[in-house]
C-alpha cells in the first residue's frame, strides 16, 4: 500500500446520518440479520471516508443471540441478558455455533465482496472475556464484580464457560473468513479490568485457541483491548499479528511492550475529533511520528468513533495520513 493504511472502529454506525437513516424503525439486532442492510451499512463509511478497509457491520453478541442465548441490545445501555450465566448447568446450555445458525452472515459478506472489489473487509468477533463479562453480569458493568467472582472462586466454571464461549467466537470468525472477509479482529473491550497475572491464567489460554485456530487461513489476526497497556505482551503472545493499543499509551511505548515482529494499531484519542481543526492535524501527526520507525501500522482511534462525532472531521483525518504517509 502507498501509505499508511487507515480504519476506524465503529466507523459504520452512528455518527452517519445516512446510517440513522437507513436504521429507522430496526432494532440493532434486527439490522443485523438482514444481508442487504448489513452490506449497506458496512460500506457507508468507505464512501464517505475513503477508509483503506470495511469493517462488517454487527455486534459481538450477536452469535450468542443466533444460538439461542435470551439477550436483547438495549438503546443507550448495550446488551443485556435475560438471565445472568453463573452456574455449570447454565454454562453447560449454552450451544454450539454452526454456519447454518449465521447464514445470512456469509450472505452479507458474499453482497459486500462484490461490491468493495480490492478493498479489504474486516470481520471480527468478541474475544471469550468481553463476552463472559456480558452473560456473568447480565449487562455492561463497570466493576465486572461478579465476572471476577466467579473466575476467583470457581475456576472449574469459570474455564468451562470461556472455552465455550472460544468455540463461539472461534467459529463465527471462521463463518467470516471462508465468505470473504480479508481480515479478523478479536475485541476484548473490558479485558483491561484484569491484572497481567489474571489475563495469563484465566483468559489467554482461550484467546490464544481462537486466533490458532485461524492460523491455516492466512488472514491477518488483529487483537484489540481497552486500557490494555500492561497485557500488551501478553496480546501478542496470544497470537496475534497486529495489537492494537488504545489511546492511554504512546506508539513507542506500545512498541517497546510488544516488540518486534507484530505490527500496531492506533491510536488517536476518539475525543480528539471534537478539538479545533489545527489541534486534530496535530494530534494526527503526533500519531504518525510515535510510529515512525515501526515494522507495521495501521493507523485507527484508541476506540471506536463517537456517536456524534463529525463525519467530516473523520474524513479529514483519513485524507492527512494519506498525504502525510504517501510515499
Amino acid at each position: 500500500m502507498p501509505h499508511t493504511p487507515v480504519w476506524f472502529m465503529r466507523q459504520a454506525g452512528r455518527s452517519l446520518p445516512e446510517y440513522r437513516k437507513v436504521r429507522e424503525g430496526t432494532t440493532m439486532l434486527e439490522a443485523c440479520t438482514r444481508p442487504e442492510l448489513v452490506a449497506e451499512i458496512t460500506l457507508q463509511p468507505v464512501r464517505r471516508y475513503g477508509v483503506d478497509a470495511a469493517i462488517f457491520f454487527s455486534d459481538i453478541v450477536l452469535p450468542l443471540k443466533a444460538i439461542g442465548v435470551d439477550l436483547d441490545i438495549v438503546p443507550g445501555v448495550g446488551p443485556v441478558m435475560a438471565e445472568p450465566v453463573r452456574r455449570r448447568e447454565q454454562v453447560d446450555a449454552i450451544g454450539v455455533l454452526t454456519p447454518d445458525d449465521v447464514g445470512y452472515i456469509t450472505e452479507a459478506i458474499g453482497l459486500l465482496t462484490a461490491e468493495l472489489g480490492g478493498t479489504p473487509l474486516i470481520g471480527f468477533a468478541g474475544a471469550p472475556f468481553t463476552l463472559a463479562s456480558y452473560l456473568v453480569e447480565g449487562g455492561p458493568s463497570k466493576n465486572h464484580e461478579h465476572t471476577k467472582a466467579l473466575m476467583y472462586s470457581d475456576e472449574h466454571v469459570w474455564h468451562a464457560l470461556m472455552s465455550t464461549l472460544a468455540d463461539i467466537s472461534a467459529a463465527y470468525l471462521r463463518v467470516q473468513v471462508d465468505a470473504g472477509a480479508s481480515a479478523v479482529q478479536l475485541f476484548d473491550s473490558w479485558v483491561g479490568a484484569l491484572s497481567a497475572s489474571d489475563y495469563q491464567r484465566y483468559v489467554m489460554p482461550h484467546s490464544q485457541r481462537i486466533l490458532a485456530s485461524l492460523a491455516e487461513t492466512g488472514v491477518p489476526r488483529i487483537h484489540f483491548g481497552v486500557n490494555t497497556g500492561e497485557l500488551l505482551p501478553l496480546m501478542r503472545d496470544a497470537g496475534a499479528d497486529v495489537v492494537g493499543v488504545d489511546y492511554r499509551l504512546s506508539l513507542s511505548d506500545a512498541a517497546t511492550r510488544v516488540g518486534d515482529g507484530v505490527a500496531l494499531q492506533g491510536n488517536l484519542d476518539p475525543a480528539v475529533i471534537f478539538s479545533s481543526p489545527d489541534a486534530v492535524r496535530t494530534r494526527v501527526d503526533a500519531v504518525l511520528d510515535s510510529a515512525s520507525g515501526l515494522p507495521g501500522h495501521v493507523f485507527n482511534l484508541g476506540h471506536g468513533v463517537l456517536p456524534t462525532s463529525d463525519p467530516e472531521v473523520l474524513a479529514a483525518v483519513v485524507r492527512q495520513v494519506h498525504e502525510r504517509t504517501q510515499h
